[in-house]
């Protein structure tokens, strides 16, 4: 089993910058892959960002050059560096973590709202 907890978010102006992130705690050996991913009002939730163990990361159209996906291995931790936020960010965000076998582990997410 794998616990994840997010932290951050809240509000920021257009142009602003927020940092979330995730504290990772159990089985964490069995990681491959952590991801964020939000769900805006009334929309699927998407994949925002990935970063696998060997370092590689990929995001979504939409958030290349403003957002950054990074991981703390002392504090098993991952984080989301915000940056140029616009409004259409404003969603919930989700960190979820893949560990072989597959299994998918989900954190209960935190609001990001961007408005002047």
């Amino acid at each position: 089993q794998v616990q994840v907890v997010e932290s951050g978010g809240g509000l920021a102006q257009p142009g602003g910058s927020l940092r979330l992130s995730c504290t990772v705690s159990g089985r964490i050996f069995e990681i491959f892959a952590m991801n964020w991913y939000r769900q805006a009002p009334g929309k699927q939730r998407e994949l925002v960002a990935t970063l696998t163990n060997d370092g590689s990361t990929n995001y979504v159209d939409s958030v290349k050059g403003r957002f950054t996906i990074s991981r703390d291995n002392a504090e098993n931790m991952v984080s989301l560096q915000m940056n140029s936020l616009k409004a259409e960010d404003t969603a919930v965000y989700y960190c979820n973590v893949a560990a072989y076998g597959p299994s998918y582990y989900w954190g209960q997410g935190v609001n990001v709202t961007v408005s002047a």
